[in-house]
């Protein structure tokens, strides 16, 4: 068992091409693949007048309720519902490091996802966030030479970006960590309550 997965997508994230059917909320608690689960669905495909039924889904399956945003322009309304915590895509453009910085100031966590396939600049971001080793995209990039040079500088947290009941896991992930030294930064202390 993992000890934490909180990039997992599922029917709610209804108009992404990659989410099975069978990725219900339901099945991702039944499974019990980490010990600290949380849901983020992409928040521009979630039904902006009815982000509470979303909330009452995932916390009545005991697990965190999370967000992933794309980028600066949804910034603001995902900052305005009180998620657990953000998932976040940085691109490497002045915009999207201050949505990053607006987001950070909700004082919630806020794990930058899979930044190498948006060309982020570690450099530029700031010490308190949370850097992803997503499992689906790491093997990716040459990550000794992308993550390599700021382990020591960040928290980072591993993920499966589950889009399908197959894809929750991190092997290749913790791999990646382990080669580099990495120990996973836990974001909750404990289970979300059941």
């Amino acid at each position: 068992m993992w000890q934490q997965d909180l990039h997992i997508h599922t029917t709610w994230s209804c108009n992404d091409p990659a989410v099975a059917p069978e990725q219900r909320i339901e099945l991702v608690a039944a499974v019990q693949h980490a010990r600290i689960v949380g849901i983020s669905d992409h928040f521009e495909h979630l039904p902006p007048d009815d982000l509470e039924s979303y909330a009452r889904s995932v916390r009545g399956a005991g697990l965190y309720v999370g967000t992933e945003v794309d980028g600066a322009p949804s910034v603001a309304a995902a900052a305005a519902f009180p998620f657990d915590y953000y998932v976040y895509h940085c691109r490497d453009e002045e915009a999207e490091y201050a949505g990053l910085e607006q987001l950070m100031a909700t004082e919630r966590p806020v794990i930058v996802a899979h930044p190498h396939m948006l060309d982020t600049d570690l450099g530029r971001l700031p010490q308190g966030c949370l850097v992803e080793l997503n499992n689906r995209y790491v093997a990716r990039c040459d990550w000794r030479g992308f993550y390599g040079p700021f382990v020591g500088r960040f928290r980072f947290v591993l993920s499966s970006d589950a889009h399908q009941p197959g894809w929750l896991g991190q092997s290749v992930a913790a791999y990646v960590a382990r080669e580099l030294g990495i120990r996973e930064h836990r974001v909750f202390a404990e289970p979300a309550e059941r």
